[in-house]
């Protein structure tokens, strides 16, 4: 997430940078290796159904198990595993994600309407009968995925969901990731990841038909298989590294500010930063922390990188120049943090999603 000067001609009043990426652009998302890597798993598994994925699954991830399915009671008997705090924690993100996308799907409405005489139209929704969703758990698991995406199908009345998680083990996969799938109602749940674990659902070689629609995260070799597969089935949409972005203005806390940028930096090497303020010493405040939390952070490795790479930091002379800049940057994530939220909210058009005020960390 960087302003260029192309960029610069939409943006009505005067900033600076105060930190700019060091490589920033667009991180590349579609390597020819990888690309070619993946169509050659494709036909390698169309042509040779699961043997192909039990070998891939053996060579790529040294699966040695014998079943590749996870059994309801086994996925139950994984919250016995977790620390009771990550235990609570994940039975209430399972629940308050169900209840929002029960409210979402009560607010599409179905309705027909007499255009002119004896002309009905209407619309009608209706659940695809099975989705495949796909749960990463690579160095940090997305424990909210199943929420995100076996959860919400089944709120929305999908009467088949499968997901797939790759093993963390020669014999598991992630318990936290795997609970969370049985909170979300996940009908079958599968040790198998990456690019195989697409084809099998899409080609239906785990016991059940080809599923309708693919959906949730991955690396570039899954999302690379969701573009290559979309067509055969749906796809929810090739994301790319998790970005953030905070508006923030003198009253914001610094520090609060760095740990929420470096919180999505964390995910991967290649996910921007982004911070836009009123306020020349808040931002070089921020500069400073991310710096200093940097210095015990676990997750230095892949945040420093990441912050280093990505990042930026510019300095706005109003608010309306945030709102400007922020539209053009259109971020996945975006916080606010300021003395007058409710401008920002009415005012800006380009995000994923927002989070408003000190209490609505990305993270």
């Amino acid at each position: 997430m960087q302003i260029d000067e192309t960029d610069r001609s939409y943006i009505r009043g005067h900033f600076t940078t105060l930190k700019e990426p060091l490589i920033g652009g667009i991180p590349a998302q579609r390597s020819p290796v990888v690309m070619e890597t993946v169509s050659e798993m494709l036909i390698e598994i169309e042509k040779n159904g699961i043997d192909a994925v039990i070998r891939y699954s053996q060579t790529l991830d040294g699966w040695t198990g014998t079943d590749l399915e996870v059994s309801n009671a086994e996925l139950a008997r994984m919250g016995d595993q977790l620390d009771q705090p990550l235990r609570e924690a994940l039975v209430a993100g399972a629940e308050r994600t169900r209840i929002f996308a029960v409210e979402q799907r009560e607010h599409l409405s179905d309705f027909e309407a007499e255009l002119i005489p004896g002309v009905v139209t209407g619309q009608k929704y209706i659940p695809v009968p099975r989705v495949g969703a796909y749960l990463p758990a690579g160095r940090f698991p997305i424990l909210a995925s199943a929420f995100m995406t076996v959860g919400v199908a089944k709120a929305a009345g999908v009467p088949n969901v499968i997901a797939c998680s790759p093993p963390t083990s020669p014999t598991g996969g992630n318990p936290a990731v795997l609970y969370s799938a049985y909170l979300s109602g996940a009908d079958r749940v599968y040790t198998v990841g990456g690019v195989q674990a697409l084809a099998a659902m899409a080609f239906g070689l785990l016991g059940e038909r080809p599923v309708d629609i693919l959906v949730g995260a991955g690396n570039a070799y899954v999302t690379e298989a969701k573009r290559q597969l979309f067509g055969r089935v749906g796809i929810d949409l090739l994301a790319g590294p998790s970005e953030v972005a905070v508006i923030a203005d003198e009253t914001a806390d610094p520090e609060l500010v760095a740990a929420d940028l470096l919180g999505q930096a964390e995910h991967g090497p290649q996910s921007p930063s982004c911070l836009v303020t009123t306020s020349r010493e808040l931002g070089e405040a921020v500069i400073a922390f991310i710096e200093k939390q940097l210095e015990s952070l676990s997750t230095r490795d892949i945040a420093g990188p990441a912050w280093r790479d990505y990042g930026s930091v510019y300095l706005v002379e109003d608010r309306e120049t945030a709102v400007d800049l922020m539209d053009i940057l259109a971020p996945e994530h975006l916080e606010i943090l300021t003395n007058d939220d409710d401008f920002f909210h009415q005012n800006l058009t380009n995000y994923g999603s927002i989070f408003l005020g000190p209490w609505s960390t990305v993270a």
